[in-house]
This record gives C-alpha cells, structure tokens and sequence, in this order.
C-alpha cells in the first residue's frame, strides 16, 4: 500500500512538512548507536552494514538543507549520536575501515556537503576527539581511488567540506580530480558518465548537481571553476526542459531510476547557485510539479518508507546497488530549503513550463524528444549507444528505440520467449524457433539527421540491422534493413499499456495491425511492410516501470537467411479515453515504392532506403 501525502506542496513550509513526511518514519529503524539505518532485508551488492550505512548517509541530502535554512529536525540529534558511534573504531557500529572503490566512498560525500553548509550544526557538537575520527574516518577518501566517472565529485565534496572548516585537505587530489571531471565533458553543458560513458541522469543530478555545489560554495576559492559550472548547467538546462511533461512526470530512461524524485534535483541546485537565465516561478514550478507527481504515486511502504522501484515498489528493474536506503538520495530535490523564504524561488509566483518546440534534437546524449502539445506526453527516441556500462537490465535502459513519460518502459523477467521478455519499444530478434530472444546491446554506428535516427547493430556476428526510427507522437516509424545469415524469429513491440482495469483490443480483420485501450491510453502497432502478423502480447507482471500490468502491441514475422526490409508505425498517447486507427503511409510522409522507401523528415530533407 501507499501512504498518502495529505500535502499541496506550494510553499516552502509546505516542502519542509513534505520532507518531515519522508523522514519521520524513518526513527524507529535508526541503530541504537543512531549509525545504522535498517530498511530491509533485501540484498545488494555489498554487505548489508554498508546499506545501512549508505541508509544512514542518504538522509543527510534532505537534512542538511533543511538546517541550513534555518530549520531542525528531530532526527538530528540521532545524526550527531549516529556520528560519534560510526566514526569511533571502538564502537560496535563503526563504519569500518573501507576500500577502492567502496560503496562508502559514495557516502561520504553527505559529510562533506554538511561540513561545508552547516559547520555549526555537524563540526561544532562534536568534541575534539570526535572531530578528529571523523575527519580520519573521511580521510580515507584521500587513500582510496574512485571509478573514474561521476565518482571523482565525491573526493571534491569531501576535500570542499575540510577545506571549510579548517581541515587539512589534499589540494592535490582536489585538483587533479577537478581536472579529469572537466575531461568527460562533451558539449552543449552535456557530460558523458566517464570516458565513453552514457549520458543519463547522472549529468543532471550528480555532474551539475555537485558542480553548482562547488560553484556556490568555493565561488571565492574558485571563481574560475564556478563561472565555468554555472555556464555549463545554463547551457544543460535548455535540453533538460524538454524531459518533463507538464503534470510534472520526468522522461524515465537509463540507470538509478529508483531515486526518483531526484530528478528534478538539478532545477533545485540551478536556483541554489544562483544561475542567471532563468525565471525563479519556472525553476519552482519544475521542482514542485515534479515532487507532486512523485508523491501521489505509490512508492511509499505501509510504514512509511520509500520502497525501491520507480512508479511502484519493484525489484525487477531494480540496480545490483539499491539497497532499501539507496531511494532516500531522491532528497537532493530538497536543496531550496537552504533557501530563505524570502528569495525569488519561494517568493515568485509558480509558472508552467514555457513554451517548447516538438522535438529537441540531443546529440550528446544521443536522443531526440518529442513532445505532444495535446496530450502532455514526452518520448525520447534513442539512436543507442556504441558502449555499455553492463550494468543490469543495460539493453532496456539505454537501447531502446523510445522512453516515454506516458508509458515508461520494461525490463525483462526472464529469458524464454515475449512475454517474460517484455519488448516493448524494441526490435527483438531469436533463431528460428528457439523462442529466446536478442536485441540491441550496442551498435557499431549511429547518427541523427533531424528527427531520424540511425543506428546501425549485430544481434549475432552474421547478422547486421540497420535500423532508421523517425520521431513523432502519436505515430512514429521504425524501419529496419536486416542482412542475416540464419532464419530468424522477429518481434517488433510499441509502447507497454497499462491495464488494471478494463481494457478494450483492436485487431484489424488482416491481422497486421493491433492495438488497445484502457484509462492509461491507447497503443497500437502496424505493418507498412515485411510482418506478416499483429497480436497483443500479456508481458510478465512487474515488467514496465510504471504499470505493473500491461498489454503490449507486438508486430511478428520470420527471415529467411539473406536481406529483408520490415517498416512499421507505432502508436503511443497516455490520454484517458483516447482511441486509434491505423494510419495511411502519407500521413507519415513515407513513401513505399518497388526498390526504396524514402522518408521525409521534420524539415522536409529526404532520407532514401534501399530495399534490396
């Protein structure tokens, strides 16, 4: 079940009450040293004293803010007892002593952040011998490599918080690190997560959530860095806008979803640093209209506690890194508390998104966002990516052909046949009547030319895809050149609908088209060439993030060994009540003639595609 949030979230009181809300449950599971936090009892990728640990830690980006503003808690006192126990060796709840690339490197980072924010409230209760543990237990962030991606702002973090209260601090690494984040930088205020990493949420809610950290808190130390980290994330922001929809749901795409309502964490540190450009009642209306959202879906626990999962409690799309702590870093969105109540972000009227174009071409992050003015609904079409980070459920977090904030995406739950396998928004390829599938993993090319998209893929080592996806809502269209050496099975799924409730299907009397309607929407799919047959697939329970029941339209046909060419148009809108029919291939600006299929796109340049 879900406790309800009986909160407007309007006002800044109204934001304290809602993080009063999220953390007060958390007291009766708090050690009795106060330095563990005991969620639950399923597992993660290290030992569960470091998820409670990680527990203990992850509270502090809510409460950190808060203290800053001028706020309290009644959980700090337990924060400052939970400090003395997990920093002191002889304590039975020692934190421990870590190693690289340890999870409790991530953590740190907390400590830093309030040791720089609020001294008065973390470094001045503490006696001398337990500032000097904690400064040794943080220290050995100083003795330990991180992963060379998003992890190095931890070690800045950490080295910022002793640099403000007088610590001895290694300025070498600080630099050093500053300098190899500065590498993964790409263009148009984008990063990618590492050398060849993914660009995802992690460039808004880590890379310029702690650079608009550092740029408010060493804007004297380091006014260089701090220019530089604001311009980047005023240039970020432009393409950001077109993520959310204007109810407040965020594009759901790639990993650490289950931190939620972190991502509109970005739009709170914008208006924390202080960067110019744009309107204070904008910035609020994001962070609100995102926090409303997250908290009318069910994700909190009967006790109160945000469960892991996104739009519901769910393990299945879960990281090998949530443990049942980790949802509690969605309280970065809660930085503008640190704001007063009389700066323009509380003062400002809250104000809708502005007005944005249909599509926003991403080419750093290898997307195209659509946006329907009608229905509200945003899809990202993705070109996929030339690497992979291996990280679980990679291929349906980052390799789909759309993300939608209507119909979110699934991940599979198993390995036999369509329905365990979940392939909505995918091309999914097996050998002939093998019943277990392949889809896109990586791709060998990729490109975009206005709102077509071009990827270019091997499933098997005798078997090439070339796949062109053009953008649009309701329809868009994928078209796919397969040259294979073996007989193959293929499936080509639209959007995942949900159906709890009642459910109407449509089938069209050739069989090549299908389709369905419920309160969540309509999907549908339809042949334009080379699928022989339409049917609804019932996925496995607890696929899709947002639904945890859904009927996916799903396209089939089988490949002989040489070259085939399959074109379809799929439909998605999440509009209650909304019907579809299928659609003429003039509607879509295709057309199919004996030797070519030739698109038009967006702004009328034509892509030509060779049938045999």
């Amino acid at each position: 079940m879900n406790v309800t949030f009986d909160n407007p979230l309007q006002t800044r009181s109204d934001m304290v009450k809602a993080l009063e809300q999220l953390v007060s449950p958390l007291r009766p599971f708090y050690s009795q040293g106060g330095a563990r936090l005991a969620l639950g009892r399923t597992g993660v990728s290290y030992p569960a004293t470091v998820a409670e640990m990680e527990g203990f830690s992850r509270v502090l980006w809510g409460l950190v803010p808060l203290l800053a503003g001028g706020g309290s808690s009644e959980l700090w006192e337990i924060v400052l007892d939970g400090i003395r126990s997990g920093t002191n060796p002889e304590h039975e709840e020692y934190w421990g002593e870590v190693a690289d690339y340890d999870q409790r490197l991530v953590e740190m980072a907390a400590f830093g952040y309030a040791l720089a924010l609020i001294p008065e409230q973390i470094w001045e209760p503490l006696r001398p011998v337990e500032r000097d543990r904690l400064h040794r237990w943080l220290n050995q962030m100083n003795q330990h490599p991180c992963y060379d991606c998003n992890w190095l702002f931890f070690n800045v973090l950490v080295n910022v918080g002793f640099r403000k209260v007088g610590l001895p601090y290694d300025a070498v690494q600080l630099e050093r690190n500053l300098d190899r984040l500065d590498a993964f930088y790409l263009e148009d205020g984008w990063y990618s997560d590492g050398i060849g990493g993914h660009s995802d949420y992690y460039v808004p809610f880590a890379f310029h959530y702690y650079g608009l950290l550092y740029a408010r808190l060493m804007e004297e130390e380091d006014p260089r860095r701090s220019r530089v980290f604001k311009e980047r994330a005023a240039a970020f922001a432009g393409d950001f806008l077109a993520w959310f929809a204007p109810d407040g749901a965020a594009l759901p795409y790639g990993r650490s979803l289950a931190y939620r309502f972190a991502q509109s964490a970005f739009w709170s540190a914008l208006a924390y640093a202080g960067v110019e450009g744009f309107p204070a009642g904008v910035l609020k209306g994001l962070v609100l209209r995102n926090l409303r959202w997250w908290l009318n879906q069910p994700i909190r626990s009967s006790d109160g506690l945000l469960t892991v999962g996104y739009a519901y409690s769910n393990l299945v799309m879960a990281e090998n890194y949530n443990s049942p702590g980790s949802p509690y870093w969605a309280l970065k969105a809660f930085l503008p508390l640190a704001l007063p109540e009389d700066h323009p972000f509380w003062t400002a009227e809250e104000l809708p998104l502005p007005e944005l174009p249909a599509f926003s071409i991403q080419r750093p992050a290898h997307l195209v966002l659509a946006r329907d003015s009608a229905s509200g609904h945003v899809a990202a079409f993705n070109t996929g990516h030339r690497g992979t980070n291996e990280h679980t459920h990679t291929s349906a977090k980052y390799e789909k052909f759309a993300y939608s904030t209507g119909f979110g995406f699934s991940v599979p739950r198993a390995e036999w046949g369509l329905a365990q396998g979940a392939y909505d928004s995918m091309l999914a390829l097996s050998e002939r009547g093998e019943n277990l599938y392949r889809v896109r993993r990586r791709n060998l090319a990729t490109s975009i030319q206005d709102n077509v998209l071009y990827a270019l893929w091997k499933p098997w080592s005798d078997v090439e895809v070339r796949t062109w996806v053009v953008a649009g809502l309701p329809w868009h269209l994928r078209i796919h050149r397969i040259d294979t050496g073996r007989s193959l099975d293929a499936a080509e799924g639209g959007f995942a609908l949900g159906m709890e409730t009642e459910l109407t299907e449509w089938m069209n009397a050739e069989r090549t088209a299908a389709g369905a309607a419920s309160p969540c929407g309509a999907s549908g799919v339809q042949n334009l060439l080379g699928y022989e047959t339409a049917e609804l697939i019932r996925p496995n329970a607890n696929t899709n993030i947002l639904q945890p029941r859904t009927v996916l339209p799903t396209l089939h046909t089988s490949l002989k060994p040489g070259v085939h060419v399959l074109a379809s148009a799929v439909f998605g809108d999440p509009s209650p009540g909304v019907s579809w029919q299928p659609v003429t291939t003039e509607a879509l600006n295709l057309v199919i003639r004996e030797r070519a299929i030739v698109l038009t796109t967006c702004e009328g340049n034509e892509i030509r595609i060779e049938l045999e």
